[in-house]
């Protein structure tokens, strides 16, 4: 066995012992780069997961975005459908009922009117008849009914156009429909054929009261004015007329043709509820000796429907 010299084992045990040291030094630098290195391969795998989320997130919201946007051009579909099927609305009331529309808080336009009306009428020539005055049959009482008498009657109005068919805006044109019953007297005495017994086979004189009346048809046009106004004027320009005599002409005829003439203003009351008042003109040629001509002054009341 070989012994080293005391300076070779003073060498190697200081080589030994750096060798330690360093060993010991270097270890925990080691461990701290393990370290390091481990926690950027976390921070990099948790960049990775955000970056993961916000992708998601960013799908999510162009997703949203796209679903918002198909609401938006179903709300606008949806919309525009229900404007259009307003306008479809609107152009079929206007079709079917072309007057009807809400103009105020408490003023309403209607197509059609029911009106009653009543008051005097006056007529141009006093009446004769088969029972009463009477040329042919001059026998016994010989008397006329008054030309002042009153008159009921009603009508109804139905809408035709708003604007005079686009020559007068604000102008509505309706057809009327009206009859009246007129009466002039009743107590008119009457002649050999209203006597009970009848004269005409030598009974004495005991006249009955005959009553002298007057039924009109009427078919005419009538304009008003001032659409959505709470008074509105209207005039009837021309109008056929058809009146029934009663007692009948000395020639026994009951019916007589005519041109009727009217003006007159409606005032809005309360909804669809009217006042108004009129004056009509009747002109009648003279039918078998008797002249139907005449006039009447009055009021109405009518409902709107």
């Amino acid at each position: 066995m070989k012994y080293l010299s005391p300076n070779k084992k003073l060498t190697g045990n200081f080589l030994a012992g750096s060798l330690l040291a360093a060993v010991a030094m270097a270890a925990p630098q080691a461990v701290a780069g393990d370290a390091a290195a481990e926690r950027i391969k976390q921070l990099e795998q948790s960049l990775q997961a955000i970056q993961v989320e916000l992708q998601r997130i960013k799908s999510e919201s162009a997703q949203a975005a796209q679903k918002v946007k198909s609401i938006e051009q179903t709300a606008t579909q949806t919309e525009q459908k229900i404007n259009s099927l307003e306008e479809r609305k609107a152009a079929l009331l206007d079709r079917v009922d072309p007057l009807t529309q809400r103009i105020g808080s408490d003023i309403t336009e209607k197509t059609r009117m029911l009106h009653f009306r009543g008051g005097f009428t006056h007529q141009m020539n006093q009446r004769n008849g088969s029972s009463i005055q009477s040329i042919v049959a001059p026998v016994g009482a010989q008397d006329q009914a008054g030309k002042d008498g009153w008159y009921v009657g009603a009508g109804i109005d139905w809408g035709l156009t708003r604007d005079m068919w686009g020559f007068m805006p604000k102008t509505t044109v309706f057809a009327e429909l009206m009859f009246e019953y007129k009466q002039f007297g009743n107590h008119v005495q009457g002649n050999a054929l209203a006597n009970a017994p009848t004269m005409l086979v030598g009974a004495p004189q005991n006249p009955i009261n005959v009553t002298v009346s007057q039924f009109t048809l009427t078919a005419s046009p009538k304009i008003k004015f001032f659409e959505g106004s709470k008074i509105r004027p209207w005039i009837i320009p021309a109008g056929l007329a058809i009146h029934v005599m009663s007692p009948t002409s000395e020639a026994i005829t009951y019916l007589a043709p005519g041109i009727q003439f009217g003006a007159g203003v409606d005032y809005n009351i309360w909804k669809d509820f009217f006042i108004g008042i009129d004056g009509r003109y009747q002109l009648v040629n003279k039918t078998d000796g008797v002249n139907l001509s005449g006039m009447t002054a009055g009021g109405y009341v009518g409902i709107g429907f």
